[in-house]
């Protein structure tokens, strides 16, 4: 009989409670963007005027813009430290544990920012309302982690495109509908009713964390995985991060220049566009600024399905920099209307999201995967919590101004030009490194399928493999696997690893030229023309340093699994290990 966790619709229903997790966050998370004025209006409003229906004088929080850019700032940080030691935790304890621990902080979070707005004017204010953004950046971002791990486990070999597209459109649309009905919310119930309603937002998303967790949990027994994912979760080592690649620091670094230009400036767009623009409500000015998550809404899960098609990752990262450089051009020494650069800025947002992050697992061993992630998340909100002081400082440190002075914006516009264009830089050097070690970023799908199957586990000789060669590339066989590079007029040979031109003696691995000295394990160092070896993510591997990292463990005596294995219920097995629990 087939049970209701192996049909499809029961994964989407899993899918839709998945989304809701982080729906009441998002929300949450820009409030204050759209609530600029009144988070740093002035304490009281005695002689305010109405000027051609405008209000000279905000009443709120009375923060100046430095505080104000703190709550940003200390958002990211707090996940910088955070994301790190997550990836660690859920892996030990499990994602149900995870998603009821990281829903709780960010109700909890949510719950001590709206707290402090009752405090206003006092010295509490301000220390409430940070204490607030750390709890809730704690659980934001580690919940996200969780949330594409769920999605991961119920559609790996099947809708995974589509159910990570449709994840990040779930989670944009809770900060599209804060930028259309917040303000007007607080128009008419007040600031604190306000951010207590976002709270209340936050439980919706504790109370999906126990749905997931009932649905995974029924499930997994269902199919007879219960507790698989623990038991087959494999301890990472501190040293394994000396196997992260230089393609995989150049690719955090682009995600880290190209954020850098994204939260700050949505941090701070409503304001910006009241300020230059005098014919903008602040109503008006948060819909315009919210079009920077409307095209991310519309756009994720086709652009999504769109790159995992094409592939050529690599290539769309240097395009997504190179059409954003000229939005802050626009937005700082023209007058434009700003929902052109909004919309334009939310279409190349939506390509890179889906171009830079799902690159990581191609460049990273399996091993690592976790760690890398969390490696990336820390160093982008490193980033973006460096760039919120930045931009802090470049508005000024008192909020007596109505408006501040347009120079000062455009001081920050330069600074998110600066940012991008070093975006350009490292994604240029990312594809120039990425072509160097076999092009794995820019594969078609096609290409990166045919490769994987035919490359993922190769435990032969390099001489052995090319003996088997049908074609014919102009090189000369040796008797002990090497070819003599061909002779003046030939096409020169480069080596796969350094790229430098072969003289000599060369090895050929599938269709790669190496030098002798540079066929090695990218993990020990070792000789591997004289031994077989593995490829994994494009990097070569001795059978040892395979089996540590990317190895399957046999489901009863937990050591690796190689040559004739048994597979059942997602569980591996030795042929002599599969025998019945009781009577062996």
């Amino acid at each position: 009989m087939v049970q209701p966790a192996e049909k499809a619709y029961y994964r989407f229903v899993v899918l839709f409670f998945n989304c809701l997790l982080t729906f009441g966050s998002y929300f949450c998370f820009d409030i204050p963007s759209v609530l600029q004025d009144q988070f740093q209006g002035n304490l009281t409003c005695p002689n305010a005027t109405v000027i051609n229906g405008t209000v000279d004088c905000v009443e709120g929080l009375g923060m100046t813009p430095q505080e104000y850019n703190l709550l940003y700032a200390i958002y990211a940080w707090t996940n910088a430290v955070v994301v790190i030691m997550a990836g660690f935790l859920i892996d030990k304890l499990g994602n149900r544990f995870g998603v009821f621990l990281f829903s709780f902080l960010c109700v909890l979070g949510s719950s001590l920012f709206a707290l402090g707005s009752h405090f206003k004017g006092t010295p509490y204010l301000l220390p409430l309302m940070l204490t607030g953004r750390l709890l809730f950046g704690s659980g934001n971002g580690s919940l996200t982690i969780v949330q594409n791990r769920i999605t991961a486990f119920w559609f790996k070999g099947k809708e995974l495109a589509l159910a990570f597209g449709v994840t990040l459109a779930f989670s944009r649309l809770g900060s599209v509908l804060n930028f259309f009905f917040t303000q007007k919310f607080e128009e008419n119930h007040g600031m604190q009713w306000t951010l207590w309603g976002g709270a209340l937002l936050c439980v919706l998303g504790f109370t999906s964390a126990v749905i997931v967790s009932a649905l995974d949990k029924i499930g997994m027994r269902q199919l007879g995985l219960d507790g698989a994912i623990q038991e087959e979760s494999r301890k990472v080592r501190i040293q394994d991060v000396k196997l992260l690649s230089l393609r995989y620091w150049l690719l955090v670094l682009t995600i880290m220049f190209f954020y850098n230009g994204i939260f700050p400036f949505i941090a701070d767009a409503s304001k910006f566009i009241q300020d230059k623009y005098d014919d903008y409500s602040q109503k008006e000015a948060a819909y315009i600024a919210g079009a920077v998550y409307d095209c991310s809404l519309v756009l994720s899960a086709g652009v999504g399905i769109l790159i995992d098609y094409v592939g050529l990752r690599g290539i769309f990262a240097v395009a997504c920099a190179v059409f954003t450089l000229p939005v802050f051009g626009l937005l700082a020494f023209t007058f434009v209307p700003p929902l052109v650069s909004t919309i334009w800025l939310g279409v190349t947002y939506s390509f890179a999201a889906a171009s830079m992050w799902p690159s990581i697992p191609l460049v990273v061993p399996q091993a690592t995967l976790g760690t890398a992630m969390g490696l990336a998340t820390s160093v982008q909100m490193i980033g973006i919590g460096v760039s919120n002081l930045v931009v802090g400082q470049i508005l000024g440190t008192k909020s007596s101004e109505t408006k501040i002075p347009l120079w000062r914006w455009q001081r920050m516009m330069i600074f998110m030009l600066a940012n991008t264009i070093c975006c350009i830089v490292t994604s240029v050097l990312l594809n120039i490194v990425d072509r160097r070690q076999g092009g794995t970023l820019n594969k078609t799908t096609k290409r990166s399928t045919q490769a994987s199957r035919d490359s993922d586990r190769e435990p032969l000789n390099p001489g052995v493999e090319e003996q088997n060669e049908d074609d014919d590339e102009d090189v000369l066989h040796a008797q002990n696997g090497t070819h003599s590079c061909p002779p003046a007029g030939k096409q020169v040979i480069h080596c796969f690893r350094c790229g430098k031109s072969c003289k000599g003696e060369v090895l050929r691995v599938q269709g790669g030229y190496f030098h002798i000295k540079c066929f090695m394990c990218k993990v020990c160092g070792c000789d591997l023309g004289k031994s077989g070896f593995f490829m994994k993510n494009g990097d070569y591997l001795c059978p040892l340093d395979f089996q540590r990292l990317h190895g399957t463990l046999c489901s009863n005596c937990g050591e690796f699994v190689e040559g004739e294995v048994v597979t059942v219920l997602g569980k591996t097995y030795h042929p002599a290990c599969f025998v019945c629990t009781i009577c062996k």
